[in-house]
Order: C-alpha cells, then structure tokens, then sequence
C-alpha cells in the first residue's frame, strides 16, 4: 500500500513534470488515505511549483514546462480549493488580475495566476479585455491587497495608464498594490506610468507581490 510519504513524494515529482492525469489521480488518492487539503499543498504542490520557478530561473525550464506543471497544478487545486475552503486555510493575500481592454492574449496571465495560487494567494481573475471602469467595480466589490494589469500588446499597453487614472478617480489608488506586466513591458514602462511593481515572468510575478505586500502592511502596522 502506498504510504502518505510516498503520495507526498510522487505529487511533487509529478507536478514537476506536469504530468496532470497523474497528479489528479494522486490528488484523489491522497484524499482516500484521508490525507489533510493542506498538506498536499503546502509539502508538495507549492514546493513543486517553487521548484519549477527556480528551474525556469536557471534556465534549466522555459515556458512551455512552466505552462505544463502550472496546468497540472490547477487540476489538482480544481479537487483542493473548496476543501481548503472548508478547512479555512488562511491565504497569503487577495490579488486581482486581467488582461487590459483591447488585449485577448491570456496564456501569461494564466500562468501567473496559477503561480501565484500556488504561492498562497486567492486570485480573482476578470479575464481579458477588461475595461478601466470594470477593474474600478472589482476592486470595490472584491476590496483585492494587488491588482494586476497584463498586456501582450504594445498597443494596449497604454491602457495601465488609464486604469491608474480610472482607479485614482474612483478615489482607489491608494487602497490597492499596483502590478503591470506581459511580453512588451519593462521596468522603465512601469516606472512611467506609475504602477507600484513590475516582474518580467510568472516565478518573479509571486516574489515581487510578496515583497510589496509585505512592505506594505509593514507601513501599515509601522
């Protein structure tokens, strides 16, 4: 019989290689052996993917192995999040995330989604093309510690700015940790616009938004 260690084990070996029927299979297995939601995610699943994001960081992964272990990982959170939900597992953070207005490229911001999951935090994800005023209804209703503004195009990265502006409007700039990113961006595009962090890929995505929040809430409490 398979031992909780040997499950444990394999979940991260599989996720590695993002070989998602595998993971499912080991995700439900782990759940017959009554195995906790929480465990599965904090000894194999987030150290999985925290090893993808090393490897890609080494350039020993690229993007397709980050897109392949992500996906496998979220099948496995598809089975998780309402038992974790029930368990009241306490997230790291609430970020909220879209492709801007014009824009229908997603597979990035998915990935970030994913990693960014994975490290701890709840993710709302608004989808593509989504316009300045829906990013300003969002953060009102969902009240997220970051958003984050994807672009693909260097056409429709001049809607950050407009966001920025809908969100210092509606009185919101302020309340919310401001992240822009997607292939064309840079730091020095970020900088312009006045966005609070920029990262150039999905690992560096999780460890900016931890950074920032940290630093935020240190103000906070300073």
């Amino acid at each position: 019989m398979t031992t909780p260690e040997e499950i444990l084990q394999r979940l991260y070996d599989e996720t590695l290689l993002g070989n998602a029927p595998e993971v499912l299979d080991l995700t439900h297995q782990a759940l017959a052996l009554e195995m906790e939601p929480q465990t599965l995610l904090f000894d194999a699943l987030i150290p999985s993917l925290e090893e993808v994001g090393a490897r890609f960081e080494r350039g020993d992964f690229f993007v397709p192995e980050m897109l392949i272990a992500g996906r496998a990982m979220a099948g496995a959170m598809e089975v998780l999040r309402p038992l974790l939900a029930d368990t009241g597992v306490q997230t790291i953070g609430k970020f909220l995330m879209g492709t801007v207005k014009g824009d229908v490229h997603d597979i990035g911001k998915n990935l970030v989604n994913i990693m960014l999951e994975g490290a701890g935090f709840e993710v709302i994800d608004l989808g593509v093309q989504v316009a300045p005023e829906k990013f300003v209804e969002k953060i009102i209703e969902h009240q997220p510690d970051i958003v984050g503004f994807s672009a693909f195009l260097t056409t429709t990265m001049p809607m950050f700015k407009a966001n920025l502006n809908a969100l210092q409007k509606a009185g919101l700039r302020d309340q919310v940790i401001v992240m822009v990113g997607g292939a064309p961006v840079t730091q020095e595009y970020a900088d312009a616009v006045g966005a609070d962090g920029y990262a150039p890929d999905a690992s560096a995505t999780v460890k900016r938004a931890k950074d920032l929040l940290q630093k935020k809430r240190a103000l906070v409490t300073a």
